[in-house]
């Protein structure tokens, strides 16, 4: 029969001092790791969200040019009949009740209960 020893046995006391000291490197290597991997994600997203943010800013750009010119055809349009100073007034005031409206909507929306 073989005879079983434990594992106590087999470790020798000066190389107890070693694994302990194996082992806290072992954990500061593993944080390490983890720091780096954590800040290559980080990174990564941010880059991503970068290029978005980008495209949807010269997305909002374009379509503001496209309103700025929408709203400049509407003058143009309305000056052939009520003239050109009347036709401004027209589409400003028509685009300035628009915007009102848009405000009061969205100061209603942020209003909490407690408000109300």
């Amino acid at each position: 029969m073989s005879e079983r020893t434990d594992v106590r046995d087999r470790v020798h006391p000066d190389s107890i001092p070693q694994l302990v000291t194996q082992l806290a490197t072992d954990a500061r290597d593993v944080a390490k790791a983890e720091i780096a991997l954590a800040k290559a994600k980080a990174g990564f997203a941010v880059s991503r969200y970068k290029a978005a943010a980008i495209r949807f800013a010269i997305a909002g750009v374009l379509a503001l040019a496209a309103l700025i010119a929408l709203l400049v055809g509407a003058i143009l349009s309305l000056a052939t009949l009520i003239g050109p100073g009347w036709a401004t007034l027209a589409v400003v005031g028509v685009v300035l009740v628009i915007a009102g409206l848009l405000a009061l909507s969205g100061k209603s929306a942020l209003r909490t209960d407690t408000d109300a």
